[in-house]
């Protein structure tokens, strides 16, 4: 689950339900471990105090170091599709790779430079207002800063996907001048990196230090996790990148029209045809599409006499794609509503309607093949 909380020049910031649980443990951390042991004597709720603001501050940093990648992949002609914190941190989200090697190394180099100039900015005014300010300010600030420069080290690391692994697969796309490639080797690099993480996460359990432990393997999991679906993505990309929708579309697709109730769509046509959407057309012209989530809204007893009309979603770019646009499209459209249909239409006029298992098969016939 995502919620989205603001904007940031029309970019979506969203939190991902993992986030809490991170949130808490920083937190927790921050107010009985790191801010006692520097600042002792102190009251117990002004540590958590401490705690608190310095979570919030880390939090603020990463959303400030994302939305910079944000910002460069914009400039570059990137569609951002926003930034979420989840239990790793952040990522901003790239409707698209970037197009150029150059690009790449643009966008990958803005994150940390963003973090090394808040890192400095608040170690300077922690250390100017010492003495001025309370001890908690200061501390809370100058804290701040130093995670900034830990996060600024650690997204260094030439672990692809982190921002590092990005600078180094921009530099063997240079010179190898073949984004798959680079993006193998780079992802290989970040597999290396994930086993020591996860290595050193065990070995951390085995002396005791259970959570830091922990916290290591998860991050080496991740990694490992990220590192290999880049790859994929990439290769994915390359493979249907160019190929036209229509050539995956079933041009004879099964329709409902939108006076037809809920209680019919349901055994007549999902449990029959087993479709998770369908399109609603109405005298030949494209109206919407109507799925099962929609379905689900309305109270089983009302589905006798509640119509498609009453709940399907009008066409719009969520659902639907035009006919001159690439199978790549399709799938990234698919993959971002969470739906595996997706309906293919020209001004108002259905043409048929392309799945994502016709697109993965396509891409696993085409890969066994060589392509």
């Amino acid at each position: 689950m995502r919620i989205t909380l603001f904007r940031l020049f029309g970019i979506p910031v969203r939190l991902d339900a993992s986030w809490f649980v991170v949130v808490a443990l920083i937190a927790w951390s921050l107010a009985t471990g790191a801010f006692p042991a520097l600042y002792p004597n102190l009251p117990l709720e002004t540590y958590w105090l401490m705690g608190i603001a310095g979570t919030i501050g880390l939090f603020a940093s990463i959303v400030v170091h994302e939305f910079f990648h944000a910002l460069v992949a914009r400039r570059h002609a990137i569609p951002m599709q926003g930034i979420t914190l989840f239990i790793f941190g952040g990522v901003a989200e790239m409707g698209d790779e970037p197009t150029t090697a150059r690009a790449e190394l643009a966008m990958a180099a803005a994150g940390p430079i963003a973090s090394i100039v808040l890192c400095l900015m608040a170690l300077g005014v922690g250390a100017a207002a010492r003495g001025v300010w309370p001890v908690p300010v200061a501390g809370v600030i100058s804290y701040v800063g130093m995670l900034n420069g830990v996060l600024a080290v650690f997204n260094l690391l030439p672990a692809f996907p982190l921002d590092g692994g990005r600078v180094l697969r921009a530099a063997l796309w240079t010179r190898k001048k073949d984004l798959r490639r680079a993006t193998e080797t780079a992802s290989r690099v970040g597999r290396g990196f994930s086993v020591a993480f996860m290595a050193a996460g065990v070995l951390g359990v085995l002396a005791g230090n259970v959570l830091t432990g922990a916290w290591w393997i998860l991050i080496g999991l991740f990694l490992q996790r990220a590192s290999t679906g880049s790859y994929e993505q990439v290769v994915v990309r390359q493979a249907l990148e160019g190929e036209p929708v229509t050539r995956f579309m079933d041009d004879h697709p099964i329709t409902v029209p939108p006076e037809l109730s809920l209680a019919e769509l349901v055994d007549s046509y999902i449990y029959r045809h087993h479709f998770q959407l369908f399109p609603v057309v109405e005298g030949g012209h494209l109206l919407g599409c109507v799925t099962t989530a929609d379905v689900k809204r309305v109270p089983r007893d009302e589905w006798a006499h509640r119509t498609v009309g009453s709940v399907f979603d009008r066409a719009g770019p969520d659902n639907t794609i035009a006919s001159n646009a690439d199978a790549l499209r399709a799938m990234a459209l698919m993959r971002r509503t969470g739906q595996t249909r997706a309906m293919v239409a020209d001004n108002g006029h259905l043409l048929g309607v392309v799945t994502m298992k016709d697109l993965l098969e396509f891409f696993a016939l085409k890969a066994e093949l060589g392509g």
